[in-house]
């Protein structure tokens, strides 16, 4: 019987990865589909995905799919095929990277979730299948120039701090389930405006599209394929790139250059610096924006606590500046 998850340590997954010649590909989808056995739907999935040499991060629920992954790039083909010839698959959007050096993933972990994206929603009534209509990036630089268009970004709080779209409204939290009614509050009296949400590869924006039309709200738009397959599409089109900075992405490059801006800073010094790293110190791990000369000065520390102590508790925790509060950044787990 064929083995349904990795049994090799992840250091030893990582020495492999990188003593790879070919170059690797990094792509990400998602769909909200009736999976009615998500546990059979997984182990095909593993078994196919893994004879591919396919490494990433994906979930399976009743509600749908929802993968970030990189493939050898001669197989990236092969890969698509084998997706599309699953029922439901069919044209499956693949969101390949923007900036991409191969080394995204190292193993590959495919689980089954309650659902694809955490969402809170309890209401029986409301249906992600009702959702809003979709804008190709031609379309969303149509729309944003008309200036009773409403722009909401859909991510979390260090997401849209790095990167975000000109005059986009940020919703601040840093989880999906808590946005959802926050959004619906900021944007009450606004029922009949044009409202284009957007993510970044589509699955957060879909589904919140869905919560607001579910709400009340009339003209809502959302953008197919989220940040990343804008960027792909003004480059192919020539378009106006309208956003700024660089989209967080949720994987072992922590973020790819979008805009050439860099519209955040270091959270130490001040400086301008939009690099996301995790604490070096295994007892903290936060995320966090450092720069390369504090790097250098905490050893790719938060603080000086986590630089000279071998491990930090949950009192100490509490004691680091607001700027490193749990509540507006948390540890990445690749």
């Amino acid at each position: 019987m064929a083995l349904l998850h990795n049994r090799v340590s992840k250091a030893e997954m990582k020495d492999k990865l990188f003593a790879e010649t070919e170059p690797r590909t990094t792509f990400s989808f998602y769909r909200y589909l009736d999976i009615a056995e998500p546990v059979a739907f997984r182990d095909e999935l593993y078994m196919g995905l893994e004879k591919l040499r396919v490494f990433g991060r994906i979930y399976v629920a009743a509600e749908g799919i929802n993968g970030q992954a990189s493939v050898p790039a001669s197989r990236l083909e092969e890969c698509r095929a084998f997706l599309y010839a699953i029922p439901g698959l069919e044209d499956l959007r693949l969101n390949v990277a923007v900036e991409d050096d191969g080394k995204s993933f190292w193993v590959l972990k495919i689980k089954v979730r309650d659902k694809i994206v955490a969402d809170g929603i309890e209401d029986p009534t409301f249906s992600v299948n009702r959702k809003g209509h979709y804008v190709n990036a031609k379309e969303f630089n149509r729309l944003t120039a008309d200036p009773n268009t409403i722009v909401v970004d859909m991510r979390n709080h260090y997401e849209y701090e790095v990167g975000h779209f000109e005059g986009a409204i940020e919703v601040p939290s840093d989880t999906f389930r808590e946005q959802l009614p926050m959004a619906v509050d900021l944007l009450k009296g606004q029922e009949d405006k044009n409202i284009i949400m957007y993510c970044t590869g589509g699955i957060r924006c879909e589904k919140a599209s869905a919560w607001m039309l579910h709400n009340g709200f009339q003209n809502v738009f959302h953008l197919e394929g989220g940040i990343i397959e804008y960027a792909n599409k003004a480059k192919e089109w020539g378009l106006d790139n309208r956003f700024r900075g660089k989209n967080f992405v949720f994987d072992n490059r922590m973020g790819e250059r979008i805009g050439g801006e860099v519209i955040a800073h270091c959270h130490q010094c001040g400086e301008p610096c939009d690099t996301h790293v995790n604490c070096a110190n295994d007892g903290c791990h936060l995320l966090f924006i450092q720069c390369r000369s504090c790097a250098e000065k905490y050893k790719g520390c938060c603080s000086e606590t986590c630089r000279d102590g071998a491990s930090l508790d949950t009192a100490a925790r509490m004691e680091k500046p607001l700027h490193f509060n749990k509540s507006r950044h948390r540890s990445l787990g690749t």
